[in-house]
């Protein structure tokens, strides 16, 4: 895929996340041939947003998720747009939105390309604080039978949307972060529970994934930047009017709106 092509796809992309719409499907000729082209696409779609990089978003750690995304490896995105809870979204102008409940991990420190890859110590002491939180993901291509291969996900930002965070978690490192069950209820009724132990393990190890794959590629982790650290409690589709919140019990809860 030529470079013409690769910034074809990626003004494509970049409109339709601007104007807030979705497509069918997409060109044979516009579908990156690999995931390292996809991220190619998905760093110049960035250039065209010309938007702030506020954070990323990683999802698929463990097999079952790959599965169902359909991918071998962890997968990650940009994300432009951060809020704190409780939020409120207009629900006509999320494309497929899915409230995935997940820690969110502020960088206190710079994590730069390197040649020695990163350790899970250096990468926890880099973190500044932990939050619970919800990312509420988005895609600009409808999910029907012309639903394009991976790759063009991965070019859209691995269906990234916006982070919505709680207060920072008092005392993280000694909590048990792994082991807390979280609830993710929809109208006061509790729709999925997971541990952070059973999808992830515990957030610092995608973290850790992320800053090896970004440094890998020459482009890094910076400080302020916050990372949404993958779903505990898998999927669902909101419909407008509905108010989800995710409560981590002892360690807060957070709340959004789909308008």
């Amino acid at each position: 895929m030529d470079m013409k092509l690769q910034r074809e796809l990626a003004r494509l992309i970049a409109a339709m996340r601007r104007d807030s719409r979705q497509q069918s499907g997409l060109e044979t000729r516009l579908v990156p041939p690999d995931k390292d082209t996809a991220y190619r696409v998905a760093r110049l779609v960035e250039e065209e947003l010309a938007l702030p990089v506020v954070g990323w978003k990683i999802a698929a750690m463990k097999e079952e998720l790959q599965r169902q995304l359909r991918t071998d490896s962890p997968i990650y995105g940009r994300v432009y747009a951060r809020w704190t809870s409780p939020a409120s979204v207009e629900h006509a102008r999320q494309c497929s939105p899915i409230p995935e409940v997940e820690y969110q991990a502020r960088l206190g420190a710079d994590l730069p390309p390197r040649a020695r890859p990163y350790t899970i110590g250096e990468v926890t002491e880099a973190v500044a604080s932990l939050h619970p939180g919800l990312e509420l993901a988005q895609c600009s291509f409808i999910h029907d039978a012309s639903f394009p291969p991976l790759p063009a996900i991965l070019a859209d930002g691995a269906g990234s949307g916006t982070i919505v965070y709680g207060p920072p978690i008092p005392d993280w490192r000694t909590r048990d972060i792994a082991g807390q069950e979280v609830v993710l209820s929809c109208d006061g009724q509790p729709r999925r529970r997971g541990t952070a132990g059973a999808a992830l393990d515990h957030p610092m190890v995608p973290l850790t994934w992320l800053a090896n794959e970004l440094s890998r590629t020459g482009i890094g982790l910076k400080a302020g930047q916050m990372v949404s650290t993958g779903t505990l409690t898998g999927m669902l589709r909101p419909k407008a009017g509905e108010t989800y919140v995710a409560d981590f019990g002892p360690f807060g809860s957070v709340t959004a709106r789909y308008t």
